[in-house]
């Protein structure tokens, strides 16, 4: 994670086809985001946002997909404040 003055960037990892949606910390720290959407035309990316939107408590309009968009590795730009923001990315995926 990435900070700056208006928000925050995360790469995460993201799974479509998932069975259950669900945000995950690996043992090294990497997220993770399932989702049941399948990676066709955008629909996993819209599912990851919808997901990561409500675990940060902040409207999907504030989260864009700036790289990997037809990858499983992607960066999340989220708007806002970045101090606020880095507090909940640090308490995602443990518990």
């Amino acid at each position: 994670m990435s900070s700056s003055s208006d928000g925050v960037t995360l790469r995460l990892k993201v799974s479509p086809g998932a069975s259950r949606e669900g945000i995950a910390r690996s043992a090294d720290g990497t997220l993770k985001i399932s989702v049941t959407a399948a990676p066709e035309r955008g629909r996993a990316n819209e599912a990851a946002v919808a997901l990561l939107a409500k675990a940060l408590g902040v409207p999907k309009s504030s989260i864009t997909v700036v790289a990997g968009a037809a990858a499983r590795n992607k960066t999340f730009r989220v708007a806002g404040d970045a101090r606020a923001l880095a507090t909940k990315v640090e308490s995602l995926g443990h518990g």
